[in-house]
């Protein structure tokens, strides 16, 4: 034990030596260590002696993330966001050297019955995601270490290891605001939609009814451009404004104008109650679904089956596992990631928000540049146009442009674009 324990510290040390973004003493490494293999993260961050492993929110970069919230006609504001586009974390390359790596956090926290677990979930989640990626190294590298053995530190290797953090950090987290609603008689609870970017790739995370997607570029025929022509005045008639480029009541195209668009691509799917393997697990546990309000409910209160907190309804299926895409390769055609809370779509849906964005990319382009730190931003558009069309919930939103970003893929594919001399048909090569 004593030995292992002497490896361990040699390769906390190897993690930890020079990074800005974590102190770490080797006097206190093996007492957090023994602490961490107990109780995790909170466990780590309660205890005096590992206080100073604290991450740094200087991670953040608001001019590529982009951010809103909107309290809307509700009477507090209860959702949280979460960005973070330059978290540096060190990871073995193939050839064993330690190389820092670059990893992206957006985040969404849409909380209910006040906002107790939405509010510590977005002030938590970095540190632990963080902390449990640091010790899930540690472990990995001591067992290659321990037994001579090179080690498959291959790209899947970083996938698996930030994967398996992001889900211990949310299990620490739902933990420990059971704990503190538990004594302080809190009711509240929270979604979370989590996605991480990294080389090019991003995995979604889904616990509730909060949303991710992503908006991405499409290249349509005349004839499907008409329609989509044809959609957006129809949509702008309802409320109210129509644009100038949409007063040609023939409906006709400015050259080439409408054969680019955003088309949507959902990320998550909701955690309904009536969601049949949703209701399965809640009726195996004992729990009902029941409509109140026309809304199906867990025991008639909840209308969602996966959330942090929630503590009266866990023991009547309501769970805190994220469901998650796994990692998925994003490409050149993806614009924009998004994430939501669900207050963003009760007067409209997905590809509205895509349309929105597809409307300010080509008309204000100027809005690209802007950030959520002082400046009116697409997040700003997609929180204010809700509320204009008649959310009466919460909104937020985090908006992501992936080309600025640098985590869209780096290799940008060819395309040429033809169009017959009658303008008739749309060719494409790739």
């Amino acid at each position: 034990m004593e030995c292992s324990g002497v490896l361990h510290l040699i390769v906390l040390g190897l993690l930890f030596v020079g990074l800005p973004t974590l102190s770490y003493g080797r006097e206190s490494s093996s007492t957090c260590l023994a602490l961490y293999e107990h109780g995790g993260a909170p466990a780590v961050f309660e205890s005096p002696e590992c206080r100073q492993l604290k991450h740094s929110n200087d991670s953040q970069r608001t001019s590529l993330c982009q951010t809103a919230m909107l309290q809307g006609r509700r009477k507090y504001l209860e959702d949280r966001i979460l960005c973070a586009l330059d978290v540096r974390i060190p990871f073995p390359g193939k050839v064993g050297i330690m190389e820092e790596v670059r990893v992206g956090v957006a985040a969404v926290f849409d909380g209910h019955n006040g906002a107790e677990a939405s509010d510590m979930a977005s002030k938590l989640f970095l540190e632990y995601f963080v902390l449990h990626t640091y010790f899930l190294l540690d472990a990995s590298l001591f067992a290659a270490f321990k037994h001579s053995l090179q080690g498959n530190f291959d790209d899947s290797f970083r996938f698996d290891i930030l994967k398996e953090a992001l889900l211990r950090a949310v299990h620490d987290i739902d933990v420990k605001f059971s704990k503190v609603a538990f004594m302080e008689n809190l009711s509240s609870g929270s979604t979370a939609t989590i996605i991480l970017l990294l080389d090019g790739q991003i995995l979604v995370a889904n616990i509730g009814d909060s949303k991710a997607f992503l908006c991405s570029e499409i290249f349509q025929t005349p004839a499907e451009a008409k329609a989509a022509y044809i959609r957006l005045y129809m949509e702008e008639r309802r409320n109210g404004v129509i644009s100038h480029r949409r007063r040609n009541k023939n409906f006709e195209l400015a050259p080439a104008d409408e054969l680019v668009h955003l088309s949507v691509k959902e990320l998550t799917k909701d955690h309904h109650p009536d969601r049949n393997n949703e209701k399965l697990r809640v009726e195996s546990a004992g729990g009902n679904v029941l409509e109140w309000a026309g809304v199906p409910r867990v025991n008639g209160q909840l209308a969602v089956t996966r959330s942090i907190g929630d503590i009266s309804l866990k023991s009547f299926g309501v769970i805190s596992e994220p469901e998650l895409t796994d990692w998925q390769p994003l490409t050149v055609n993806d614009t924009y990631l998004v994430a939501t809370s669900d207050g963003v779509f009760e007067k409209q849906n997905l590809q509205d928000v895509c349309d929105l964005l597809w409307e300010a990319r080509s008309h204000h382009p100027t809005k690209l540049e802007l950030s959520s730190s002082g400046s009116y931003s697409l997040a700003d558009s997609i929180v204010s146009t809700a509320f204009e069309r008649g959310s009466m919930d919460n909104m937020a939103a985090v908006v992501v442009p992936l080309a600025s970003s640098g985590f869209s893929q780096p290799e940008p594919l060819l395309r040429v674009f033809s169009f017959a001399a009658n303008n008739s048909s749309l060719v494409h090569t790739a």
